[in-house]
Order: C-alpha cells, then sequence, then structure tokens
C-alpha cells in the first residue's frame, strides 16, 4: 500500500503581538503568515500588473521569524503553541498573503486541539474551509468574491470601482472600512470617517498596530 503524502505547510513568519485592526483591534494573538498569495507574487517589479496593487506585506518565501515550512498539521499547530505565553485564551490569526491556499480542515482541526481560538483574514476569492471562529474578509478591487458570508467584512477605503453599497446585503455580521495607507492616508481616514457617520451600518477601523510600530 502507498504511503500517504504529508502536506507541507510554507509559512513566512510566526509571530506573538496583538490584533491591530477589525473587530479584535487589541487581542493578544500568534500570527500565522502564510507564504503566498493569488493576487499579486509579491515581487515589486509585478506590482504594477497584481489584482491588489496597494499590499503592504511580505509574504513572499519562508525566511521571515518564526517562518519554515512544516510537515503536517500538527508540527505547524505545535510551532503555533510555542509563541503562546501561560493563561488567557489563546488566539491564533491566520493571515497572508492569502491563508485559504494552505489553511484546510486538518489544520483548522489541529489548531482547536492545541486550544487555539481560529481567526481568518482572507480576501474572499476562495471559499473557507469549516471550523473558523471569526472569519474577516477583505474584498479587492478587480477580483472575485466568493466567500459570501462570515463574521467580517473589512473594506479598505477607498478603491476604485468598489463601492461599499455593494457589499452591505452580504451575510457578515460586522462591516468595517479601513482607510487605505500610503501617500494619502490622512485623506483617505477623513473619508472613511465621513463615510461611516453618513452610513452607520459601516465602523472605522484603523491600523493601531501601525501607530504603536509593532509588528
Amino acid at each position: 500500500m502507498a504511503e500517504r503524502s504529508v502536506k507541507i505547510y510554507s509559512v513566512k513568519e510566526t509571530f506573538l503581538t496583538v490584533q491591530g485592526e477589525g473587530a479584535q483591534a487589541g487581542r493578544p494573538a500568534v500570527f500565522l503568515r502564510f507564504a503566498g498569495c493569488n493576487l499579486w507574487t509579491g515581487r515589486e517589479q509585478d506590482r504594477e500588473k497584481a489584482i491588489c496593487q496597494f499590499c503592504d506585506t511580505e509574504f513572499v518565501g519562508v525566511d521571515g521569524p518564526g517562518g519554515g515550512r512544516f510537515e503536517g498539521p500538527e508540527a505547524l499547530a505545535r510551532h503555533v503553541k510555542s509563541f503562546w505565553p501561560a493563561g488567557g485564551d489563546p488566539l491564533v490569526v491566520c493571515t497572508g498573503g492569502e491563508p485559504i491556499l494552505q489553511l484546510d480542515a486538518p489544520l483548522v482541526a489541529a489548531l482547536h486541539a492545541e486550544g487555539f481560538e481560529i481567526a481568518v483574514e482572507s480576501n474572499g476569492t476562495l471559499q473557507a474551509p469549516d471550523g473558523i471562529d471569526w472569519l474577516c474578509v477583505s474584498p479587492k478591487a478587480g477580483a472575485p468574491l466568493k466567500q459570501l458570508h462570515g463574521d467580517e467584512l473589512k473594506l479598505v477605503f477607498p478603491q476604485d470601482g468598489l463601492e461599499p453599497s455593494a457589499f452591505e446585503s452580504l451575510e457578515f455580521g460586522r462591516f468595517s472600512l479601513q482607510p487605505m495607507d500610503g501617500p494619502q492616508r490622512q485623506e483617505n481616514a477623513a473619508a472613511a470617517y465621513r463615510y461611516c457617520l453618513d452610513h452607520p451600518k459601516w465602523r472605522l477601523s484603523l491600523q493601531t498596530h501601525k501607530w504603536i510600530e509593532v509588528p
């Protein structure tokens, strides 16, 4: 009988921090950043051709702090557990890149077995596996949206051709508007602030980790 192959998970970095944005801002969490994305190669020479051109995250390779290749879901779950201090309510935030390219049901089960609540930050172009405790979807202009329900829809604002009103009928528990970072950050923050006041279904999400200069 042929041996069953073991899945290899490619991780850019793993670190303990606090969630800096969205509904769970301020909560301590282990960030598990998977390598790879389906909207951009991560190489600067390809940015102009990317579907998402404003990404500011390094997700190429496995050479970041706590990064590497892990054989099987249990090995990766144990690795994540090693970053959590004693006590509290363990939370892992699976992010990327695009985490759903690698996050699967066996890994969800392994992380739960280690006592973690699982949060995921996805671009929504792929269907998420069952069992995720907090699913946050961040749609991108020009990319198909296939994950149409979850806990939080967090829209980077503004994006040409992507109006917040287009998502309000979807089945999400919370709708967050996050100003796009970059040279026009202040103008974007002011525009997002005004939009939330005029459309109170949306809540303003700010990247607090950038203010205090932590990962």
